[in-house]
């Protein structure tokens, strides 16, 4: 397995994760773009992958309805108002009916960024247990391994007690509030990456 190729994959799935696309890049609305996303030689992913590209296809017509459309997704699914349909942390999808932030996933979170030498530093003022941030956190822990900086057994367990744990959750959350639609796909295609790992 390619591990840069891998942990650009995530990186770029990890960032769709953090902010609305009228906000980000919009490569993830070029058909294009999924033809060329690597498979890693994995049916899982490679079936992710041409679900995203079927779903890139269908907003062809209008690119910016299709911002528009996904960026009220995004906000609909991890902001909210009156609260997000699939609140993107790590404390909220660990217990049911919890509501509120900043619990132990998010202070473990801190210690692993801490003991990377990193940080989270950005404006919507994330608890560093978001999936995006995590999924960031494994892209940058591949790097490391991949440059022996690392040892993969603490990467793949950081990938298996945080991202991989939870995923499951925050999917079925999204699956259930916006089915089909692109975060359903993205989410689809970070669970068959992160299986690739654990």
């Amino acid at each position: 397995m390619d591990r840069l190729l891998l942990a650009d994959a995530l990186a770029f799935l990890g960032n769709s994760l953090l902010a609305p696309m009228s906000q980000t890049e919009k490569a993830g609305l070029d058909p294009a773009f999924w033809a060329t996303f690597p498979a890693f030689k994995d049916e899982g992913v490679a079936k992710a992958v041409e679900g995203l590209q079927a779903w890139a296809i269908s907003q062809e017509e209008d690119e910016a309805q299709a911002i528009q459309g996904v960026s009220v997704e995004y906000t609909h699914l991890f902001v909210g108002p009156p609260a997000p349909a699939a609140p993107p942390w790590e404390t909220m999808n660990r217990a049911e009916g919890v509501s509120v932030g900043f619990g132990q996933p998010t202070f473990a979170m801190q210690d692993i960024l801490r003991k990377m030498g990193l940080g989270v530093s950005n404006e919507n003022n994330q608890y560093a247990d978001h999936m995006g941030l995590e999924l960031l956190t494994l892209s940058e822990m591949l790097r490391r391994v991949e440059q022996g900086q690392m040892q993969e057994e603490e990467m793949r367990s950081f990938a298996a007690e945080h991202p991989t744990d939870w995923i499951g959750t925050l999917y079925t959350k999204v699956q259930d509030a916006a089915p089909g639609g692109y975060f359903d796909h993205l989410l689809t295609l970070s669970k068959a990456l992160l299986e690739l790992i654990c």
